[in-house]
């Protein structure tokens, strides 16, 4: 990444200002066109801007200003910045090297057999493979279906395990819940299709008193007679 001065036009009134540079220089420095460097020196042009010290931002020493100040034709040069700052990386499909190329449906095979929660989408982002070769591997319509074999996609060096359970963890939060999750399931159709429920007792039926006191008229006498044996 290129290093650009900042805020242009504030800097050049600043060398206006404050320096011996020519238009030519300073327009140089700038990126500005030189009757607009001079449109600047004659009040005409950025007006209203608070000049910029490049000496103080660190984008132009003292030494270079006193260099460019004794030979007209001197170009003044940014001097490199203290702190880099990494370059964003651009969104885009996942690059993956040749020889790595080969390797991809075997890793695709093991994320669809091992994590079936992972959508098309998170597949190819981990992997950078298109959409309808995932579906032709789920599908086993791929060429060489025959000779694949799962292969985790980290040992292989596809993804990262950071990357991998960072998609794992996204798909489980929109997945829904099975049955052991939520405690039971339902009884399937064959077994209930057949069923005769008005041999069960229903739980509003009234209670007969005389056979509850029967019962317990007999579980006396059993235990009278136990004790008499005694």
């Amino acid at each position: 990444m290129a290093t650009q001065l900042l805020m242009p036009k504030a800097t050049a009134v600043w060398l206006v200002d404050n320096t011996a540079l020519s238009f030519d220089q300073i327009a140089n420095f700038c990126k500005l066109h030189p009757l607009e460097v001079k449109a600047i020196a004659d009040g005409e042009a950025a007006q209203g801007i608070k000049g910029l010290d490049p000496v103080i931002t660190g984008q132009l020493s003292r030494e270079e200003i006193a260099r460019g100040e004794k030979d007209i034709n001197y170009k003044l040069k940014l001097s490199e910045p203290k702190v880099r700052v990494p370059e964003t990386k651009r969104k885009g499909p996942r690059y993956t090297p040749l020889s790595k190329r080969q390797d991809r449906p075997n890793a695709i095979l093991w994320l669809v057999r091992n994590h079936p929660e992972l959508k098309d989408a998170a597949v190819s982002r981990l992997i950078g493979t298109t959409k309808s070769t995932i579906e032709q591997i789920r599908n086993r319509t791929h060429w060489n279906s025959a000779s694949l074999q799962p292969m985790d996609p980290v040992t292989l060096g596809l993804c990262s395990q950071i990357d991998l359970d960072l998609e794992v963890e996204r798909a489980s939060r929109n997945r829904p819940a099975t049955p052991e999750e939520t405690g039971g399931t339902l009884l399937p159709a064959s077994a209930t299709e057949n069923r005769d429920y008005r041999d069960q007792p229903s739980e509003d039926q009234e209670l007969d008193a005389d056979k509850i006191f029967a019962k317990l008229s007999s579980l006396k006498g059993s235990r009278s007679d136990e004790e008499d044996e005694e």
